[in-house]
């Protein structure tokens, strides 16, 4: 695949107006569950450690004290953090689909791997890769989400898949009652479980994504036209019944598209911070204090 259009050329498609003109199908509710899954997952996550912690302080565990417990914690949030700013730059650069694997399989065989450390340092480590894939989803897969739904819809869905955090919250809840009870389980087995079963979840998310295709938007950004017209034809194809314009119905709304390639960092402190100032204090607000009082005051 060879871009076709130079960084900074104009070009011209309709392929944005075909992509918010689709009727909402089942094509759209499969890739929204193989992508969506990551707040679940996180969720999970997020529940199992906080229940975790007096098992793993356990001597027959791995005999934790209380301020490795909560430096676990910390450097799983940091790994999110690093996951995010890095794998969000690579998904600019090398594409919604190739990255929302490779941060899925980093999670899986960093989760896997945790439910064997037999030391704190194995366990941190393996908590702080298993961040950095979590934060690399949530960069991966919001942008695909926002690039492959309707307009018309968008809000409710990432309201809709951004909520699904508290049903990996239950689900962990209700998985600690039966992993972590050591009148069903031995203490230095049911621990190590649950990480596999994690991984186990990621595994099978992941065999259903390798069908969610490439962005349409991110390969007309970086100038791959051919290929984002043949990507668009094939969902078009798979989304039946759906309202595809027709080549009149079309021409008005033929956009100029500048090919931009990856953005810079100097772009998004521009559209940030100059362009959005207040929506981004706004998010700033929100995401600060989600962080400081649910995952430092309630995590564990």
């Amino acid at each position: 695949m060879y871009p076709e259009a130079p960084p900074g050329s104009v070009i011209q498609s309709d392929i944005p107006a075909r992509l918010d003109a689709l009727a909402w199908s089942s094509w759209h509710r499969r890739v929204i569950i193989a992508l969506g899954i990551t707040w679940i997952l996180d969720g999970l996550e997020a529940s199992l450690i906080a229940n975790l912690a007096p098992t793993l302080g356990d001597p027959r565990a791995l005999g934790l004290r209380a301020a490795q417990l909560g430096l676990a914690n910390s450097v799983y949030l940091l790994g999110q953090v690093g996951g995010a700013i890095l794998f969000g730059r690579l998904t600019d650069r090398f594409g919604r689909k190739r990255l929302f694997l490779v941060t899925l399989g980093l999670y899986l065989g960093a989760t896997a791997a945790t439910g064997l450390a037999s030391s704190f340092g194995v366990f941190a480590l393996f908590r702080l890769l298993a961040g950095a894939g979590i934060g690399g989803e949530y960069a991966a897969i919001n942008s695909a989400i926002d690039e492959l739904i309707p307009a018309r819809i968008r809000g409710q869905i990432d309201l809709a898949i951004n909520g699904s955090y508290w049903v990996g919250v239950a689900a962990g809840a209700g998985l600690s009652v039966l992993f972590l009870n050591p009148r069903f389980l031995p203490i230095e087995i049911g621990w190590r479980l649950v990480f596999g079963l994690g991984a186990l979840l990621g595994l099978v998310i992941l065999l259903v994504r390798r069908d969610v295709p490439e962005s349409p938007r991110w390969l007309l950004m970086h100038g791959y036209l051919r290929e984002a017209h043949t990507t668009m034809t094939a969902i078009e194809a798979r989304v039946r019944g759906a309202s595809i314009p027709t080549p009149d119905a079309i021409a008005p709304k033929i956009l100029d598209v500048t090919v931009s390639g990856a953005a810079s960092w100097s772009h998004v402190v521009r559209t940030l911070f100059y362009r959005y100032p207040q929506r981004t204090a706004l998010g700033i607000a929100l995401m600060v204090a989600q962080a400081f009082f649910y995952n430092a005051i309630f995590f564990s």
